[in-house]
């Protein structure tokens, strides 16, 4: 199955890249969008500032592709900043977001920022996607949070000293995480699997 990680000049590509062939995906990174339309899955990255992001994407003409990907019912994963350039606005920076889930991002209230390292993944009980009973903990490196207009979206919450947080969101064919499933061992690579899985099969 090809995967395609958008590249917006921006991000860790290069590990997620890794991480996603490490579970048999034929990954490509790439920003012509015949090559993104054109995958199974499509994967949206996220290392760096919220309003340059979003800058990168609409100078190479992304936020279409996005969109177009999105409607065409393509598995969609955001991953750490891809997970809060899917919301409509964020505090980091002014603009907006793609704008796929609605709500928006705001700086984490808490002594210790970023929020970095391992942490719980406190799964929803009535998940609207596939839980990965096996992902327990995962790899966090943020400073920013994403806060859906309500709560139908959350999949899944961390809690960073007195702040919990979506920590995963799904809304039908996309999903978001703030955590770093490739940089998460064995489950978190394991994860993805499942979630472009079982979104591949909603399709």
């Amino acid at each position: 199955m090809a995967i395609a990680i958008i590249d917006y000049g921006m991000g860790n590509l290069r590990s997620v890249q890794k991480g996603l062939e490490r579970v048999g995906f034929d990954a490509v990174v790439s920003r012509e969008p015949q090559t993104i339309e054109a995958a199974a899955g499509v994967v949206l990255p996220g290392v760096g500032a919220f309003g340059a992001c979003m800058d990168n994407l609409r100078t190479y003409g992304l936020i279409d592709t996005v969109h177009r990907v999105v409607r065409s019912g393509t598995p969609f994963l955001g991953i750490c900043l891809g997970m809060q350039l899917l919301f409509d606005s964020s505090e980091e920076s002014a603009g907006r977001g793609i704008g796929l889930i609605p709500g928006s991002v705001k700086r984490l209230s808490t002594s210790k920022v970023p929020h970095m390292g391992w942490n719980q993944i406190e799964w929803r009980a009535t998940a609207n996607g596939r839980r990965s009973t096996e992902l327990e903990t995962a790899y966090f490196a943020n400073t920013y949070i994403c806060e859906p207009e309500d709560e139908s979206p959350i999949v899944a919450w961390t809690t960073h000293e007195n702040a919990r947080f979506a920590s995963v969101v799904r809304r039908a064919n996309t999903i978001g995480v703030q955590f770093h499933p490739e940089k998460s061992s064995i489950a978190g690579r394991a994860f993805v699997n499942a979630v472009i899985e079982d979104l591949a099969e909603c399709r």
